[in-house]
């Protein structure tokens, strides 16, 4: 698995976070921004108020299959 990111790649991310309005995306994007600037999946979770496998599971996720978004769509509010 590669674990860094591109020039390009890193570009696409920031632009994608700075437009996203879904605050679990944006956190999946900065996991992944910060898994590729060094920070440990501890660091990163103490970061974002997430969990160690949470965060894992983001950066896992982008790295093998290009996914950002949540699967199940999450809970509707009325």
């Amino acid at each position: 698995m590669n674990n860094h990111l591109t020039p390009s790649e890193r570009d696409e991310l920031i632009k994608s976070h700075r437009k996203e309005r879904d605050g679990r995306i944006r956190d999946r994007i900065k996991a992944v921004l910060a898994f590729d600037e060094g920070y440990s999946y501890s660091e990163i979770a103490r970061i974002l108020l997430l969990d160690d496998e949470t965060i894992r599971r983001h950066v896992d996720d982008y790295f093998s299959k290009a996914k950002l978004k949540p699967e199940n769509g999450g809970s509707k509010s009325d």
